[in-house]
């Protein structure tokens, strides 16, 4: 008997679709859905987190938000792909760079992330789980973007539960080669490994921790549609 709906997800069993395209911001998700799917048809709106399901170039495909923060993340993926059997999540996102060829509206899809979360511990491991990408959806999102001639990046991200941050050890990441810090990957890649499912994080620069320049909200929201079109080509 499948436990929904959920207390997050108001959704019948049925009305999501096996691939979900997930991002923080509803109103970005609400974006998706204008711009990318034919008939959709809203199944969650528990508080505000958006949840579309259409269908793009005639294969079924749901949108929804995931909020910010990786145990946000933990609770609408866990539900997704235990409660809802979704097989697939892809989270779309911004991160900030940490690397100075790594550019303000470039890509950066995360092959692995590194995090300071203990998210793992639960999971009673004889030592540290490396919290990975799909590699089919990594590398068919790499090929996505050639085809595009996007801008892109591949490999870490790190991911932490603090975005406001005082440990300035925090930038020993930059050297070990990281590329960028993002605030979800961990608990979607951990979830995903423990339900056998398959996920993936594309994210878009929206500001860049070496140099300070960032940008707004409004183009956070409207702009950063190029890791949509990379996300919706692997549906």
């Amino acid at each position: 008997m499948k436990n929904t709906p959920t207390p997050h997800i108001e959704a019948k069993y049925g009305e999501i679709a096996e691939t979900v395209i997930m991002a923080g911001d509803p109103l970005r998700v609400k974006l998706m859905a204008e711009r990318y799917l034919e008939n959709p048809v809203i199944f969650n709106k528990v508080r505000n987190m958006l949840g579309y399901t259409g269908t793009y170039k005639g294969k079924r495909v749901s949108v929804m938000g995931h909020g910010m923060g990786i145990p946000s993340m933990a609770i609408y993926s866990y539900e997704l792909f235990n409660f809802y059997d979704v097989k697939t999540i892809i989270r779309v996102g911004s991160c900030g760079s940490r690397q100075m060829y790594v550019n303000l509206g470039e890509l950066v899809i995360a092959q692995g992330c590194c995090t300071d979360s203990n998210y793992e511990d639960q999971y009673n491991l004889p030592g540290h789980f490396a919290p990975l990408a799909d590699f089919e959806l990594c590398r068919k999102a790499a090929d996505a973007c050639e085809k595009f001639g996007y801008k892109y990046h591949v490999g870490n991200v790190f991911s932490a539960d603090i975005f406001y941050c005082e440990d300035e050890r925090k930038a020993n990441w930059t050297k070990m080669g990281v590329l960028a810090d993002e605030m979800e990957a961990p608990s979607l890649y951990m979830n995903a490994a423990r339900a056998g499912k398959k996920a993936l994080v594309i994210c878009t620069v929206s500001d860049h921790i070496l140099t300070g320049e960032a940008t707004t909200a409004e183009q956070r929201q409207n702009t950063f549609t190029q890791m949509m079109d990379v996300a919706f080509a692997l549906v």
